[in-house]
């Protein structure tokens, strides 16, 4: 799940940033209104979170312009304005979640990850591909029965394959997924998750590379 952090303070950014990555999201940063607009325009994001007060505005100006749009993301109000005009003004203006600083960063990931999972298809609680099974709500994966320990990144690598079983999905694809901007697209980055992913599955392989394109996960006994 890609999210966009809107915040300019230089030290709570940075640990939302810290925080939100350990937790397997992929984060972009804009530390002003200018910045974000532009990536909202460039990238497809599952969730934004934002400061309502920017050297360049207020965030609701922002939020008003997207929904004007008609985009459906959805949209996590961060701040100290804690007044209940405050939140009743933030949720006329299309937001969908409003937390008030100082806040606990279990309940922020928790919301973020409600939010990013509400904008998204309705998705089973389980994927399966052959002995593979995702259990997306309690994040656990496991192979013949047996539960394997996966880092957030390669759970989501791994659910973004298992949510297109059977279908050929590139690089490109998931790097906008899973990574953020910090991420060289011509780097090795999804290979060597690949490789590590395989590893940890153990055989028979399931996940196949089809060259010069991508991955695809599937039961069969052959890949291309």
């Amino acid at each position: 799940m890609r999210v966009l952090v809107l915040e300019d303070d230089p030290e709570l950014g940075p640990v939302i940033i810290r925080g939100l990555r350990e937790a397997g999201f992929a984060v972009d940063f804009a530390g002003d209104l200018a910045d974000a607009d532009f990536k909202l325009a460039v990238n497809t994001y599952d969730c934004l979170i934002a400061d309502r007060t920017l050297p360049d505005g207020d965030a609701l100006t922002l939020l008003a312009a997207q929904r004007r749009r008609g985009s459906t993301l959805p949209v996590l109000l961060l701040t100290a304005l804690d007044a209940v005009t405050d939140r009743v003004a933030g949720f006329e203006h299309g937001a969908d979640d409003y937390l008030v600083k100082p806040f606990a960063f279990a309940e922020l990931s928790a919301r973020v990850r409600t939010l990013c999972r509400r904008g998204q298809p309705a998705r089973l609680p389980e994927l399966r591909v052959g002995d593979l099974e995702l259990d997306l709500p309690r994040l656990r994966v496991r192979r013949a029965g047996v539960l394997l320990t996966l880092t957030p990144k390669e759970f989501s690598v791994l659910e973004v394959l298992m949510l297109r079983a059977g279908e050929v999905v590139t690089r490109t694809d998931l790097i906008e997924r899973c990574w953020d901007e910090q991420t060289e697209p011509l780097s090795n980055v999804v290979d060597v998750l690949i490789g590590q992913l395989r590893r940890k599955l153990g055989p028979p392989e399931l996940i196949r590379t089809v060259r010069g394109v991508g991955y695809r996960i599937d039961d069969s006994a052959t890949g291309l």
